[in-house]
């Protein structure tokens, strides 16, 4: 039986992804490139610094800016990200979300958070469901970003259970890698399509079982 579940945020959980692409729309425009939303796609499921990387190379200005200039732009992004994320209430999680957890806390499966977000307690407590959550783990921790199995390693560890007794939830491609990479049975978030590998997929969480997850 599977004891655990481990869920990235972004898009998982809560439509973030919308405030982290009207931020980095604003910083790119700031340095004159224009991103849309089929490239936001690619920035999903990564770091900070690595989505600040991706848009200066699409942009051709990977060489313009110092460390430091590169940080100070990460920060000023997140600094946005942050102020559109005030907005955010409890009716923002998104369909399923709520009943799942409360499904998973009868049942007595911890949860975990794996997410690049170092807003994730902010972003729960928003939402009101941090209190449904055993841990979250620190991205700061990470040696390795989202593909690498690093992040779900260590939420299983959180958990006091085998990465292969868990099921993750993730809505990126770079997710769904990382979880296969460690071994746990991967669940999809989004559209079949653009998650390859996953075990299985699905729209959102109101669609998914405990029991029946719980016999996989």
């Amino acid at each position: 039986m599977m004891k655990g579940f481990i869920f990235d945020l972004d898009g998982v959980l809560a439509d973030t992804a919308k405030y982290h692409y009207i931020a980095w729309k604003q910083l790119a425009a700031e340095i004159d490139i224009t991103i849309d939303e089929a490239f936001n796609e690619q920035l999903k499921g990564i770091s900070r610094q690595e989505s600040l990387e991706r848009i200066l190379a699409y942009g051709d200005k990977s060489s313009e800016f110092s460390a430091s200039e590169r940080f100070e732009m990460a920060e000023r992004k997140n600094q946005h990200y942050v102020e559109l994320l005030e907005e955010l209430t409890p009716e923002d999680a998104l369909p399923g979300v709520r009943d799942f957890l409360k499904a998973a806390r009868k049942h007595n499966i911890p949860c975990g958070i794996a997410s690049a977000s170092k807003n994730a307690p902010f972003i729960l407590d928003k939402l009101a469901i941090s209190d449904y959550f055993v841990g979250i783990v620190d991205p700061a921790a990470l040696t390795k970003g989202k593909p690498d199995p690093e992040i779900f390693i260590k939420a299983a560890q959180l958990l006091a259970i085998d990465p292969k007794e868990a099921i993750g939830f993730e809505d990126a491609q770079a997710g769904i890698d990382g979880i296969k990479a460690c071994g746990m049975y991967a669940i999809g978030i989004g559209e079949v399509e653009q998650l390859r590998g996953a075990d299985r997929s699905v729209a959102d969480l109101s669609e998914l079982s405990i029991e029946e997850l719980l016999r996989l």
